[in-house]
């Protein structure tokens, strides 16, 4: 039997704030709005926990995920892994 991937997102807590781990997009469902509707699921997740910022690294050989994250608020911060990565940052107490 073949398996289907589904689109799926994982955070985890990194000290005070938690961070965006994992997410993937099927191919058949990119383009159609449902990368930023795995982002809104994600904050909400985080600030059910108590969150009060999300944190992500991506490579940057992947400028559809930069251009995602920058449209969807977040905002550039220092490399808190590995060097070559893009990190991010949005706070999530504000309206």
């Amino acid at each position: 039997m073949a398996r289907r991937r589904s689109d799926v997102f994982s955070v985890q807590p990194k000290g005070n704030d938690f961070e965006l781990k994992r997410m993937y997009v099927t191919p058949e469902a990119r383009g159609t709005g449902v990368a930023s509707l795995l982002l809104e699921a994600a904050a909400t997740v985080v600030r059910d926990a108590g969150g009060r910022r999300i944190l992500l690294e991506t490579g940057t050989r992947q400028p559809e995920a930069i251009r995602l994250y920058e449209k969807s608020g977040y905002t550039r911060i220092p490399s808190y892994h590995d060097p070559l990565s893009v990190c991010f940052a949005k706070d999530l107490t504000g309206p």
